[in-house]
């Protein structure tokens, strides 16, 4: 029986990684099309090669054998495993966990596909990741820009790099290497993977200029309109919405269960009136209120 689910992290890892899931091929091979989310995911096939996908850009798409079993974690963006290069050198790429950690990934892929189910694979993994974030930085103007950028304020880019006291090219750069993106990119993907959350929620949209349905939801993430989200939809996904979102419905009503990454994007969402970064309509200057 074909299966994907996806959880929270344990607590010592909320703050670096969105979700973590384990993923069950059936009797035949199952195509993937893995979508841009701004972070760095880790796939471990039980008794198979571990590998890092870095950050996405557009939808990479994989075959993933029949009878397969995959753990995996998805990163925030701006967070990642320790990794002996910058993200910006790994965007669009999938590398061989063992390139990256050496022995290190052969140890912990032995030590999951001896611990019998994928619950305690899944845990094994986990453990490692809270050991090795001990000794991990993040950078911190990266995470407040990441967290400026989610898809529910409108945010200009130029006017968050003065309020972090960076100049504009700065905080590209700082993006680059932290995220494998620059700001605009992420706030691009942010804003879609903001859509995806409403859409596999249920949510109903606000209602705001009329709109409802799929193009109310597009407002509601952040796009100008549905078509706004059809140009950005064909650019992620490599499908129109009526394709995409079709194909992830019929996903989502076999055994396909995304509740913990979409509840935690859209606890991202802010009380209206605390709001801390919005864009005003005169200009450009960001402000911060509810502080």
């Amino acid at each position: 029986m074909e299966s994907y689910v996806e959880r929270a992290p344990v607590g010592a890892l909320a703050g670096v990684v969105r979700t973590v899931w384990i993923q069950r091929t059936g009797a035949a091979a199952y195509v993937q099309r893995h979508l841009p989310t701004g972070g760095v995911e880790l796939h471990f096939p039980i008794g198979g090669r571990p590998h890092l996908l870095g950050p996405l850009t557009a939808a990479e798409i994989e075959v993933i054998p029949a009878h397969t079993t995959v753990v995996g974690v998805r990163f925030q963006p701006g967070t990642a495993p320790p990794l002996p290069t910058v993200l910006d050198d790994l965007v669009d790429q999938r590398i061989g966990l063992a390139d990256l950690w050496r022995g290190t990934a052969d140890r912990l892929a032995e030590a999951m596909a001896l611990a019998g189910t994928p619950e305690r694979a899944l845990a094994i993994l986990q453990t490692h990741l809270v050991q090795a974030f001990r000794s991990t930085e993040s950078d911190r103007l990266v995470h407040a820009a990441v967290q400026a950028l989610m898809p529910w304020q409108p945010v200009n880019i130029d006017a968050l790099a003065g309020h972090l006291a960076l100049s504009t090219s700065q905080l590209r750069r700082r993006c680059l290497q932290s995220v494998g993106m620059t700001p605009k990119v992420l706030q691009r993907t942010l804003r879609f993977q903001g859509f995806l959350a409403l859409f596999q929620a249920g949510a109903a949209a606000s209602g705001r200029r009329g709109a409802d349905g799929t193009a109310g939801l597009a407002i509601d993430a952040g796009y100008a309109d549905q078509a706004h989200l059809s140009r950005e939809c064909l650019r992620l996904t490599g499908l129109t919405p009526r394709e995409f979102l079709g194909a992830n419905a019929d996903r989502c009503s076999c055994d396909h269960d995304h509740s913990a990454s979409y509840r935690s994007y859209l606890a991202s969402r802010p009380v209206p009136e605390l709001a801390r970064f919005v864009q005003e309509p005169e200009g450009r200057k960001l402000v911060v209120s509810g502080a």
